[in-house]
């Protein structure tokens, strides 16, 4: 019988260890910068933002992971519309992704994304355009898109899809014709 408690105490301290040391790697940078070919971001003061919230992860890992993906994303289409020697530079300053997150309520551990139209994709920035040394274009944005539930494929599953055609969107109607 003694057995017994042990390896339940055993188990629960064993538990309450992974925890506190999952705990410990929740440390997020304070401006993390993400780079990816001609794309570069600084994400300024992401626990200000107005919602980047994660559902089921770590939130540092969910923030890394986001903004990792916005960026390389973006750089995609970047280069389908920059010149050969542009660069891409931004500081982002708000990030609100597509929904809302809500609590399951004993479901399950995670709390749930909730997408509708009521809740759009907003970001706002600061930007420039550079060829070299010399800055091309520069300018703030402050993008929302009211129609995102009706103007991006339903079929496409991929992270992030919202902002990703936000941005996509943007780069084709104001940036494009100022090149």
């Amino acid at each position: 019988m003694n057995l017994k408690y042990l390896l339940v105490a055993g188990l629960m301290l064993s538990g309450s260890m992974v925890t506190t040391s999952a705990m410990a790697t929740d440390e997020a940078v304070e401006n993390p910068i993400t780079e990816d070919g001609i794309v570069k971001i600084e994400w300024q003061d992401p626990k200000s933002f107005r919602d980047v919230k994660s559902s089921g992860d770590i939130q540092s890992r969910f923030e890394a992971r986001t903004f990792k993906e916005l960026t390389k994303n973006l750089n995609k289409e970047a280069a389908r519309v920059l010149k050969p020697n542009q660069k891409l530079e931004m500081v982002v300053t708000d990030l609100d992704l597509a929904g809302d997150v809500r609590p399951s309520f004993g479901a399950t551990t995670n709390d749930l994304r909730v997408v509708k139209d009521l809740y759009p994709p907003r970001i706002t920035f600061s930007y420039k355009i550079t060829e070299g040394e010399q800055v091309i274009i520069a300018g703030d944005e402050k993008l929302t898109d009211l129609n995102f539930m009706y103007s991006i494929n339903k079929t496409n599953s991929r992270p992030n899809r919202y902002e990703n055609a936000l941005l996509k969107s943007w780069l084709k109607d104001t940036v494009a014709p100022k090149i």
